[in-house]
Parts: C-alpha cells; structure tokens; sequence
C-alpha cells in the first residue's frame, strides 16, 4: 500500500512541478505575472524533483540560477534515497 501511494505522489508531484516550470516559463516570455520561485522549489521538494529537473531542461527555465540547479538535484536524489527504503533496497 504505501509503496503505492509512493509511487501515485511522486508521479502527480512531478507532473504538477513540470507544469508549474512550463505556466512559469510561458508567463515569463510573455512579460505577465510569475509563479514564485519558492513555489516552484517547494513542488520539486515534495517529490517533484524529476518533473522539476525535465521542466528546467525541457523549457530551458532557471537553468542558471544557482539555487535550482543545487536543490532541484538534491531534492531528487533526497527522493530517490526515500524510495530505496520504501523499496527495500537500503536496510
């Protein structure tokens, strides 16, 4: 069950965070109001972090900020250690 719900999360977060960088991305060529960058960051923090990286390559957004290209990776990777308990293979 909770390998599931696991799974189920981090499938919608990542769509959500890769949307998110698109509308951002969009809204920022367009000169119109932003989605926050704590926003953004925080969709990639809750499990998000591989839309969020696909989102930064795919639209070429915030590609050269500092802060997302460090905590964008190390959410994922946070993320990937978490399944690997879920998932048994880290005793």
């Amino acid at each position: 069950m909770i390998r599931t719900v696991f799974i189920i999360w981090v499938i919608a977060m990542g769509l959500i965070a890769f949307g998110m960088f698109g509308i951002d991305k969009r809204k920022a060529v367009k000169g119109q109001w932003r989605i926050p960058e704590a926003q953004l960051l925080t969709s990639a923090a809750l499990g998000g972090g591989i839309g969020a990286w696909l989102g930064m390559r795919v639209f070429r957004h915030k590609t050269m900020k500092k802060k997302f290209t460090i905590l964008v990776p190390l959410f994922t990777v946070c993320w990937c250690i978490l399944a690997m308990f879920i998932f048994g293979r880290v005793q």
